[in-house]
């Protein structure tokens, strides 16, 4: 069927387990991403401390902690086998938590600008960082916002997980983009740009470095974009005034999205070169954002055609005037 799967049995079971390690003695949840609660979690990998605090106390403003349910891990020795006319592999990998910020009740888009900014550096220096694995074929970093997105804790926070081959859908886009490369000898994403800002009926915002639009018959309803317009392949290459006008496109978009779809839940992924890759001409990275609209029907699920209810030349508009 050309696609794999993780094989994961023990999520349900420790994620009761890690459930109930949270209750203390009044019988009240605690949340283990908030300050004064790292002694709930494992070891941070990597901490913003403006205060020099140290490592696993309260202090830090970014917070990046291994999973403590992970669907993939660090350890172990990569391998590949075959079972019949299956293939098997070990779930050689990196899960890990970005905690976005101390604050428990504060969305992206209610967070300051320089608090976005250090979340963007975390994604960085951790894709820069686990690239050094040559286990890892890919780096995914995605926010997952709401139960009905697959939240499963209210605290902001991000995902990375690294994994030692390129997810399925990646690999099609990747192969899609060279394919009309080699035909145009240019990049597909520069030539989005160049037609949302030509016909400018999908834009929702523009800033000097940045595009927010919904792309052309897209497969959700308000479903968002946000491209970088100088072309580059690798997210990890971003520079310090990319990430100024990123986060500020970023947190405009998902305000944009909250109050005209009333705190929706919603998916983002970043969407990067493979880990062994670097100045791919006819990749660009982006952010995808898909706020959770509707389920995937039968018809859908079978078939790969998807039916969106609002196009997105009506969300646009409909977002660039809020």
């Amino acid at each position: 069927m050309d696609h794999w799967v993780i094989i994961d049995t023990e999520t349900s079971r420790h994620s009761v387990v890690f459930g109930e390690s949270i209750i203390n003695k009044n019988n009240i949840i605690e949340c283990p991403l908030c300050p004064g609660k790292e002694n709930l979690t494992l070891s941070e990998i990597l901490a913003y401390r403006p205060d020099n605090s140290k490592k696993n106390t309260p202090g830090w403003i970014k917070r990046i902690i291994p999973n403590s349910i992970p669907s993939v891990r660090i350890e172990g020795e990569f391998k590949k086998s075959g079972i019949g006319m299956y293939d098997m592999m070990t779930g050689i990998g990196a899960h890990e938590i970005i905690i976005e910020t101390p604050h428990h009740d504060l969305d992206i888009q209610d967070q300051d600008l320089k608090t976005i900014e250090n979340t963007i550096w975390a994604y960085r220096d951790r894709i820069i960082d686990l690239k050094n694995d040559r286990r890892l074929k890919y780096i995914l970093i995605f926010k997952n916002r709401g139960f009905v997105a697959g939240a499963t804790m209210d605290h902001p926070h991000s995902q990375l997980i690294a994994t030692p081959i390129i997810p399925k859908r990646i690999d099609e886009e990747l192969s899609n983009a060279l394919r009309y490369y080699k035909y145009k000898e240019r990049c597909v994403f520069c030539d989005i740009i160049q037609q949302e800002l030509q016909y400018k009926e999908r834009i929702i915002i523009e800033n000097p470095l940045f595009i927010s639009f919904s792309p052309f018959a897209s497969i959700s309803p308000f479903e968002s974009w946000i491209l970088p317009l100088k072309h580059n392949s690798n997210f990890e290459d971003i520079s310090a005034n990319e990430v100024i006008e990123l986060a500020k496109i970023l947190k405009d978009t998902l305000r944009r999205i909250s109050i005209a779809l009333n705190k929706p839940a919603y998916n983002y992924i970043l969407h990067t070169a493979p880990a062994n890759a670097h100045g791919m001409e006819y990749y660009h990275w982006h952010i995808e954002i898909i706020p959770k609209m509707a389920k995937l029907t039968s018809f859908e699920w079978d078939t790969g055609l998807y039916v969106n209810p609002t196009s997105p030349e009506d969300s646009s508009r409909y977002l660039r005037s809020i």
